[in-house]
């Protein structure tokens, strides 16, 4: 079986699938990739099922040596990667033969990489999924919720022959260049409207879509806080309800979040809106300082978009 071994394990290196769901009603989240353009561009460079595990690395310095020839792909934050020493390009799958290392250094554009191995990174399910979720205990190699440590050897799920390497390799393996984000440092965010955004006076939704926000570094897998125009709601709180993934509360200080994967359950704060689900990946990338700036999004064309994005990789 083939594996790598984790030599540097990075800022945080994490396990991830599609994400655990139909599991909100017991408390737990679905987690999976924060960025799942990059996550399911990596699979779809190896041919993977959109299911396969993968590395989620967040701001790089990683580094891992193969312990058999197989391939990968890697996505996401531009990582300087190398092979041995030598650059390697991003978007792309490539075949790493036994003992070569490859290494990330710090994230020069983005915040997440997605490295991705033929047939998927071996990991135990539960709840259905491999995916880390360190707040609920859950996902990991070994059912730990723990990210990568320096020693581990993380298997795939099928070990190539040469004959199949050279078959990948024979089939062009990168990411046409119009799919690959430029992670720019000002990010424009589609918005769809909450059922609860009558809550908030005319005055504050202009406010909310006329300002600009600063990502905070306080921002992690739950939520991307932001910080600039407080916007204030008529109502403090509300019951408890379900979070969707992308919805954007306003707490009592004004000051928006993006809900994320690893977000809770139930909440009692307004929500104006929720982000759009494919600019969620840009979000995803957002490093702290980045500009956000929001518009009202079209919901038919937004759903049209998701969709066609969905039939693409067969999800």
């Amino acid at each position: 079986m083939s594996k790598l071994k984790v030599i540097q394990p990075g800022m945080l290196s994490l396990i991830q699938d599609v994400g655990r769901f139909g599991v909100a009603q017991l408390g737990l989240s679905q987690g999976g990739p924060i960025d799942l353009h990059a996550y399911c561009w990596a699979n779809h460079l190896l041919a993977n099922s959109m299911h396969c595990p993968v590395l989620e690395i967040t701001l790089g310095q990683a580094s891992f040596t193969a312990q058999e020839d197989t391939m990968v792909a890697l996505t996401g934050a531009n990582m300087m990667a190398t092979l041995d020493g030598v650059a390697h390009k991003n978007w792309c799958s490539f075949q790493i033969k036994k003992g070569q290392t490859l290494k990330l250094g710090f994230a020069q554009t983005g915040l997440r990489a997605y490295l991705a191995i033929a047939g998927g990174f071996a990991a135990q399910k539960i709840f259905g999924s491999s995916a880390t979720v360190m707040r609920n205990k859950l996902g990991g190699l070994a059912k730990d919720d723990d990210s990568l440590a320096r020693g581990n050897k993380i298997a795939a799920g099928q070990l190539l022959t040469a004959a199949s390497i050279n078959q990948h390799r024979t089939v062009c393996r990168s990411v046409p260049k119009h799919f690959i984000p430029d992670y720019a440092d000002t990010i424009e965010i589609g918005v769809l409207p909450s059922y609860q955004v009558e809550r908030f006076p005319q005055l504050q939704r202009d406010r909310f879509f006329q300002s600009s926000f600063a990502v905070s570094p306080q921002s992690d897998r739950m939520g991307v806080r932001l910080t600039g125009a407080a916007i204030k709601c008529d109502t403090a709180g509300i019951i408890s309800e379900g979070i969707a993934l992308g919805a954007i509360q306003i707490p009592p200080d004004g000051q928006p979040i993006i809900l994320l994967n690893d977000r809770q359950t139930l909440g009692g704060y307004p929500k104006i809106g929720c982000v759009s689900r494919l600019d969620l990946p840009k979000i995803a990338q957002a490093r702290a300082g980045s500009v956000i700036r929001f518009y009202d999004a079209d919901i038919e064309e937004k759903s049209s978009q998701w969709c066609e994005f969905l039939g693409f990789f067969n999800m």
